[in-house]
């Protein structure tokens, strides 16, 4: 069988650690593996090009820079709000995540990152922004 190229719809496991520590962030490892397709862009580009010419069985650990990751911090995308101005039902907390609507009438989603008496900080940046990741990846099958 050919290797996996752009197109192909694969199965893989993986395990996503921080390279500056090594902590595990995710992992496929004692559940299903993950399937999407190559080149729609369903995953980050690190670990798209991660699977890129391997064969079902292979393995690979890469480095994926904040670039090929989630990107850099935007400070701009993190905001003080009122509490008032959040859902009458939602008790805040750190590390909640909050769905809010954009200008544009889309959809977008914010961590609570900070919390006081009268504000709540929403960080729209993606919790793993700015991080270095390593992904070991192994091919198990192109479907």
């Amino acid at each position: 069988m050919a290797p996996a190229n752009k197109g192909d719809k694969v199965r893989v496991h993986y395990t996503g650690t921080f390279k500056d520590n090594g902590e595990v962030f995710d992992s496929s490892q004692g559940g299903d593996p993950l399937e999407f397709v190559l080149g729609e862009g369903m995953v980050i580009a690190g670990f798209e090009r991660a699977v890129i010419g391997l064969n079902p069985g292979d393995s690979k650990t890469v480095e994926v820079s904040p670039e090929e990751g989630y990107g850099s911090y935007n400070p701009e995308l993190a905001f003080k709000v009122r509490k008032e101005q959040l859902p009458p039902n939602v008790e805040p907390e750190l590390d909640m995540m909050l769905e809010v609507r954009t200008e544009d009438g889309g959809a977008a989603y914010v961590t609570i990152t900070e919390i006081s008496d009268e504000e709540v900080t929403l960080d729209g940046n993606h919790p793993l922004a700015d991080k270095t990741l390593m992904f070991d990846v192994t091919l198990v099958e192109v479907c």
